[in-house]
């Protein structure tokens, strides 16, 4: 089978196209043809070297997919060949063929193409176990969400919304402002131009938000803390402007703060499950009545995945990137 692999670490151009044995699925895996998969900010990290895959995990990138199930593995029950589904991948999903045990593949949701479908796993499963997990919102509570017009960013502020959450969000012009405010989000905050811990005090009469998801990590610390309410919860998801920053504990002291974070790709099966179980009650049906939607910015083939990568570091996508496979 096709894949794009990464021999050396590098800029968008280490990304090629090599050749690999088609997998075969072992006990309560599947083998999926894959039609469409995922682009994510993770894959950008894995290609320069800085996010190696997990023990066990395929060497190439890719870690969402839709397709048809070609294959299933004796102690699989839950799907036959000839299933469409989408998946949560420990990578390989920029390949024809991908492998996944049963617990991370969900059905497409009614109505949705592969290309939509390949855009949800990643940022549902992640939204879901950071926003509603370690995060804890509960009804009537206020949501910030860092890089709003991100997949991440998208699919949270969507999800909230749907589910009665205010939700404010960060981002970085004001067409992606306007974008994010599109979707839900009550105010959008161009970093660039505006406080955003001064705008959040504004908003909330100087209470704070009760959850931050946060992906931007080092420079934000502090005032990140600053912005949330009493017992306030700050989710920390990837660190983009870097691993260290100065906090004030006498605030966390004060306020009941709890500052937690988590990583999605190394945790095992049956975290995972319980999280797909939750997207199958709560989230799966929203996105067959469309009350939530996928967003995907660009489509490009799988042999292009060094102009998807260029796309994704120019940082003008608003939504999802997907690459196809046909």
């Amino acid at each position: 089978m096709k894949i794009i692999d990464v021999p050396r670490p590098g800029g968008p151009e280490a990304l090629v196209v090599a050749q690999r044995p088609t997998p075969v699925p072992n006990d309560t895996e599947v083998l999926i043809k894959i039609a469409a998969a995922g682009v994510n900010r993770a894959d950008v990290l894995q290609r320069k070297g800085h996010y190696p895959p997990p023990p066990g995990a395929p060497s190439y990138p890719g870690l969402e997919a839709a397709g048809v199930i070609a294959a299933v593995a004796s102690a699989v029950r839950d799907f036959k060949v000839g299933d469409q589904v989408c998946a949560l991948l420990q990578g390989g999903g920029y390949a024809e063929y991908c492998t996944v045990d049963e617990g991370q593949v969900l059905p497409i949701p009614a109505g949705l193409n592969m290309i939509e479908a390949a855009s949800l796993p990643e940022a549902y499963f992640t939204v879901w176990s950071n926003v509603f997990g370690f995060g804890r919102l509960q009804p009537g509570e206020t949501l910030l969400v860092h890089g709003g017009s991100s997949g991440i960013g998208v699919a949270a502020i969507q999800l909230a919304t749907a589910l009665g959450h205010i939700v404010f969000t960060t981002a970085g012009s004001d067409m992606k402002c306007r974008f994010c405010e599109q979707l839900g989000a009550k105010r959008a905050i161009n970093y660039k131009t505006e406080d955003f811990a001064q705008e959040i005090a504004e908003q909330t009469a100087k209470r704070g938000v009760d959850v931050l998801l946060d992906m931007v990590g080092g420079s934000y610390l502090s005032n990140n803390i600053s912005c949330l309410a009493p017992d306030g919860r700050l989710v920390i998801i990837a660190t983009q402007s870097g691993t260290k920053g100065e906090v004030d504990l006498l605030r966390i002291l004060q306020r009941r703060l709890v500052v937690t974070g988590s990583a999605l790709r190394p945790r095992d099966v049956e975290f995972k499950r319980a999280i797909k179980g939750k997207l199958l009650e709560v989230v799966w049906p929203l996105l067959a009545r469309g009350a939530i939607k996928p967003i995907v910015d660009k489509v490009f083939p799988l042999d292009a995945a060094t102009d998807a990568h260029a796309y994704m570091e120019s940082g003008t996508h608003r939504g999802k990137i997907v690459l196809a496979t046909n």
